[in-house]
């Protein structure tokens, strides 16, 4: 047994330059280890609860002193002596603490980096990776990378409706060859912004912001670029679309305010039905709204067989709304992210239930990210086999792929890229 002697959270800042909790754990034997949470913009309404200062003085009232407080105190005093391998029983002891159903009273941002935080040390202190500390022997896959390279939504200031469009180096023979081929479809990608006028700052995912019309023209941009690259589309290189259809749903209306077109559920179905059929769409997140559950049901009626179709806002990493989908029969994919939960035991135990049940899974980072790169070890601890973790700029995002270019070699000749397993447009 190897006790918690000390927890302290601090203050730090994500990418997007507001605060969020860094928790560090000391164990009696001196090992330390420390775990930062992100923070997202674009949020569904069933994912845990941040708590925030709501003090106006500060950061405009997104500080997390309360939730520094609660990690140097209430939570400290319940896991202070306690078996930090015993990751299962901390979380459950901070949950059972919390009381609540959303994790509203600690916040699931204090507990998640405590969460985090507690599974790095006890990794360290058995002299293991995090990877295979959380996974086993079995821990071999790296991921098929989901890299986006144009924003639009709430990613950036646009007049895309759609919020990611995102590149999948699906033929690459290894990881490393992966971000290589990304890297050069996005610079690529750059030129092609610089020839045609458009800025090539970026969002707050790394990928550029071009104020295109539609997203039919970042599609063919897109394509264009791959080609460019040397790739071929739907051979070496698939698309993945984040629609984040829950950000411009109003009225029972889902309203592309860029394009100035309002569908129904079946309508927008129609019209990302014509995209897969004009690219090579292979996977869709969001395609609908996060309650529109009958028009989820037709969705996947009628397009689940051609395309993954990965529920973010629908599912919210939730293990009762992931097996909900799954009896009513929608989506075939769930997004994982650590803090729409608010423990890694829970996030462990959706992704059990998404593999036992034929449904795929993608760990997926945030907008608002830190240099912490535990997700790129729960994507091979899980063999997710795919990734979400932005494009191929921004320290926040490429320190997730460098950590996965180390476990990669690491895993040596044991090592297994992808394959992609789902449907291909």
């Amino acid at each position: 047994m190897t006790s918690i002697a000390d927890l302290h959270g601090r203050e730090i800042l994500d990418s997007r330059g507001n605060p969020t909790i860094e928790v560090e754990v000391l164990l009696e034997t001196g090992t330390c280890a420390r775990g930062s949470v992100p923070s997202g913009a674009s949020t569904g309404n069933h994912e845990a609860a941040e708590v925030r200062d709501q003090d106006p003085s500060r950061y405009k009232g997104l500080g997390v002193l309360k939730a520094i407080e609660s990690v140097n105190g209430e939570i400290f005093d319940t896991l202070s002596g306690r078996d930090v391998e015993d990751q299962v029983a901390l979380d459950n002891l901070m949950i059972e603490l919390d009381g609540t159903d959303d994790k509203d009273r600690l916040g699931a941002n204090a507990i998640l980096a405590v969460s985090i935080a507690l599974a790095k040390a006890a990794a360290e202190e058995t002299s293991q990776p995090l990877y295979a500390y959380i996974g086993g022997l079995a821990s071999r896959v790296l991921p098929i990378p989901m890299m986006n390279v144009i924003n639009g939504g709430a990613h950036a200031n646009n007049s895309l409706d759609i919020q990611e469009f995102m590149i999948m180096p699906v033929g690459a023979g290894n990881f490393s060859d992966s971000v290589r081929w990304g890297s050069e479809i996005f610079h690529s990608l750059k030129t092609r912004m610089k020839d045609c006028g458009e800025s090539t700052s970026v969002g707050d995912e790394g990928g550029f912001a071009p104020n295109f019309i539609s997203g039919s023209q970042a599609l063919t941009e897109i394509i264009a670029s791959v080609e460019d690259a040397g790739f071929k589309p739907g051979v070496d290189v698939a698309l993945s679309l984040d629609i984040a259809a829950s950000e411009f749903f109003v009225d029972g209306v889902y309203y592309l305010r860029g394009e100035d077109h309002k569908f129904s559920s079946d309508q927008l179905i129609d019209y990302l039905e014509s995209l897969i059929n004009e690219y090579p769409v292979w996977s869709i997140e969001d395609a609908l709204a996060e309650d529109d559950w009958e028009g989820w049901v037709r969705l996947t009626q009628r397009l689940g067989q051609r395309v993954q179709l990965v529920g973010d806002d629908l599912f919210a990493t939730n293990p009762k709304r992931l097996e909900l989908g799954i009896e009513k029969g929608v989506a075939n994919a769930v997004l994982i992210k650590m803090n729409q939960i608010g423990t890694l035991t829970e996030t462990l135990d959706t992704v059990k239930i998404a593999h036992q049940s034929g449904y795929r899974a993608i760990v997926s980072h945030r907008s608002g990210e830190t240099e912490d790169t535990t997700i790129a070890d729960l994507a091979v601890a899980t063999n997710c086999a795919q990734i979400k973790t932005g494009s191929l700029s921004r320290t926040d995002r490429l320190a997730k792929y460098n950590q996965l270019i180390r476990i990669e070699e690491q895993l040596g000749e044991t090592a297994l890229y992808g394959p992609w397993t789902g449907p291909r447009g």
